[in-house]
C-alpha cells in the first residue's frame, strides 16, 4: 500500500469520524434536553453551524460525505431495478398505483399523528 492510499484513507476514516461524532453528540443533547427531535437532525443542525461560523469547511468533510451518500445509493437499486421489470405494468396501472402510494403515505401520516397526539395527551395526564 503505497504513501498516497495510506493517507487518502486515513483522511477518509477521519472524516467519518467526524460526521460520526456529530451525529453521538446530537443524540446525547436531544436524550439530555428531552427533545423529541432525532440524534441525526439535530447532528445536521451542527454541522450547518460549523458551517455557518466556519469552525468546519465543507470541503473539510467532502471525502467522507460523499462516501456516505455513495453508499445511500444502495438501498434504493432494488427498487429501480423493479421499476424496469415492470415498466408495462408502470404504463398500464401507473396512475392508479400512484394514487394508492398517495393515499397510504397520507394514511400512515395521520395515524402516527394521532398515535403520537393520543400518547402525548395520556402521558400529560399520567404524570398530572
Amino acid at each position: 500500500m503505497n504513501r498516497s492510499r495510506v493517507i487518502h484513507l486515513s483522511r477518509l476514516c477521519a472524516e467519518l469520524l467526524v460526521l460520526l461524532g456529530l451525529y453521538l453528540l446530537g443524540t446525547q443533547l436531544a436524550q439530555w434536553l428531552n427533545w423529541p427531535v432525532p440524534g441525526g437532525v439535530i447532528g445536521l443542525a451542527l454541522l450547518l453551524g460549523a458551517f455557518a461560523t466556519g469552525w468546519v469547511r465543507p470541503a473539510s468533510l467532502q471525502l467522507g460525505a460523499g462516501l456516505l451518500i455513495a453508499e445511500m445509493l444502495l438501498f434504493f437499486i432494488p427498487a429501480l431495478m423493479s421499476l424496469l421489470d415492470y415498466g408495462a405494468l408502470l404504463r398500464q396501472e401507473g396512475l392508479r398505483i400512484l394514487l394508492v402510494i398517495g393515499c397510504s403515505t397520507l394514511l400512515v401520516m395521520i395515524a402516527t399523528a394521532l398515535t403520537v397526539e393520543f400518547v402525548c395527551r395520556w402521558r400529560m395526564r399520567r404524570d398530572a
